[in-house]
């Protein structure tokens, strides 16, 4: 290993430990008080959410594809990752400036912000995969997409649930189902909804809209960014 990889590992270390680090008791408070308010909304709206945004990221998952490059091959890690790191700050800049835009403009502009941003990280998360020299192709590296978003997005438990899904993912992969269907689209969409209610709720404020919608989409990118790149270092190092 050269002094770069020898650098990232360390990072990769640290990372995995406050991946697999226990729920504080404030972070279990709050997740018990989402899950009773999750209890009182009618299945029939958890059921029409559940299938908009299924279909609303499979649509970004499957058309996203075709405006993404072939993968980065025979590259150093720190050349990839100086690419990463280029590509998250364009992406950052982009969702903070479309976080300020729709945060401006009231409420119905606001709930466009959703599916705007939604698609920002998703693309990012494809540009991300085939500079460190993955084909996004492959179905099964779509869903390992599909993880690292969850594990930037969720509750402490819920984390821990999916980094342990992706670990030693050579092997589990091979274990997927071949339908992107049986993916479980209930907790992706309620830990996503339930992480994101209270910044995007304050975005649709009047007045302060506009500068909460720059930071938490500037915020948000920024903590993709870095657990992608984590997730990525893990199969590679």
């Amino acid at each position: 290993m050269n002094a770069y990889e020898i650098y990232a590992l360390a990072e990769v270390k640290t990372w995995q430990k406050r991946m697999l680090k226990r729920p504080s008791f404030l972070n279990s408070i709050s997740k018990k008080i989402q899950v009773k308010v999750n209890s009182w909304i009618p299945e029939k709206i958890h059921q029409a959410i559940t299938a908009a945004i299924k279909q609303m990221v499979r649509g970004v998952l499957f058309g996203a594809k075709y405006a993404t490059a072939k993968p980065l091959l025979h590259a150093e890690l720190e050349q990839r990752e100086i690419a990463v790191r280029k590509k998250i700050d364009i992406y950052r800049k982009t969702a903070a400036v479309e976080g300020g835009i729709t945060g401006a403009g009231g409420i119905l502009l606001g709930l466009a912000d959703f599916p705007i941003l939604l698609g920002i990280k998703i693309k990012l998360l494809f540009d991300i995969a085939v500079l460190y020299g993955f084909d996004i192709d492959d179905y099964k590296e779509r869903v390992y997409l599909l993880h690292i978003f969850e594990l930037a997005f969720s509750s402490d438990e819920h984390r821990r649930n999916i980094f342990m899904k992706m670990t030693d993912w050579e092997t589990k992969r091979k274990d997927l189902p071949e339908d992107i269907h049986q993916f479980d689209w209930r907790n992706f969409q309620q830990e996503y909804r339930d992480y994101l209610d209270l910044a995007k709720m304050a975005q649709l404020v009047p007045v302060i809209g506009a500068p909460v919608g720059i930071i938490v989409n500037n915020r948000l990118v920024k903590k993709l960014g870095y657990t992608a790149m984590n997730a990525y270092r893990m199969r590679i190092l």
